[in-house]
């Protein structure tokens, strides 16, 4: 499967035909759900579900945790579209393909997206399970998703990213958080590209440059979706202290596990968000 800039326009639409044809519910909010943390997405009712497999010019989920499922869903009294698993550039994808399920729910009609993943723990006093609001992030992946030739019905060419992380979410999942009895940490997040973990080296270094969690993920959609003119609220899972912090080996397994674990917490501040984001109104058709 390739994506050619020249004619990605085309091709998002060739991916958006099948979801048009099967829905008649118009998604304003995204939420990609990142390692272990795709139970979000199973817990919605009436919904449509697109496997990745399914869709033109989308590639594979590879990763275990990412089940590779777009759910298009009501939620009291708006519509949201989740992606069940991302890409990643460790798995081989570009740009084109690592941002795609992004700009795909631009062209849905999504607004708002909410990325979470699960990262490694650098902030003093930080420890497994905790959440953490993305409150900036540091691009440590030695590559930009805008990186080529400029998509104009996208964005444009030099796009702002002083506020990559809406202040109106943060201050929005900050009042839910207090409003549940939720712990939520707030910091910086470094996206590296894996696969393999950071090591102590690295971590202090991080650290020493303003990071508070490290993961391989989310910079990439973040700026793609910040170039598309949508809002973003990012939440990372604190799933392990990185690397020299703690005296244990760095598994996937061990990311899953604390996804699982903290699931939870992170759907009812997930859906307090959205609460808080949206009114009841009537569901958006499509024309």
């Amino acid at each position: 499967m390739t994506l050619l800039p020249n004619h990605l326009h085309e091709q998002l639409a060739d991916i958006a035909a099948p979801i048009l044809s099967k829905c008649n519910q118009k998604p304003t909010v995204g939420i990609v759900l990142g390692s272990g943390l795709s139970g979000f997405g199973d817990s919605l009712t009436d919904a449509q579900v697109f496997p990745y497999s399914e869709l033109p010019h989308f590639p594979d989920s590879t990763v275990a945790g990412h089940s590779g499922k777009l759910i298009i869903a009501p939620y009291k009294g708006t519509t949201i579209a989740c992606l069940q698993g991302r890409f990643h550039y460790y798995e081989g994808y570009d740009n084109a393909q690592v941002t795609l399920p992004v700009r795909l729910l631009k062209q849905l009609g999504v607004e708002t997206l909410i990325l979470t993943n699960a990262a490694g723990g650098i902030q003093d006093g930080m420890s497994a399970d905790d959440l953490m609001l993305i409150t900036d992030h540091l691009n440590m992946m030695g590559r930009n998703p805008l990186t080529g030739k400029n998509l104009d019905f996208l964005g444009p060419r030099f796009p702002d990213m002083t506020n990559v992380y809406s202040q109106k979410l943060q201050q929005a999942a900050l009042s839910v958080a207090k409003q549940q009895g939720i712990t939520l940490k707030q910091g910086v997040y470094a996206g590296v590209t894996g696969p393999s973990y950071e090591t102590p080296a690295e971590i202090r270094m991080l650290k020493t440059l303003g990071a508070d969690a490290v993961g391989m993920s989310t910079v990439p959609e973040a700026i793609a979706a910040r170039h598309a003119g949508i809002d973003v609220l990012g939440l990372s899972c604190i799933s392990n202290l990185a690397a020299g912090l703690h005296h244990t080996t760095l598994t996937h397994e061990e990311v899953l596990e604390a996804g699982k674990s903290v699931a939870k917490t992170l759907q009812t501040l997930v859906g307090g968000v959205l609460d808080a984001i949206t009114t009841p109104q009537q569901p958006k058709t499509f024309a």
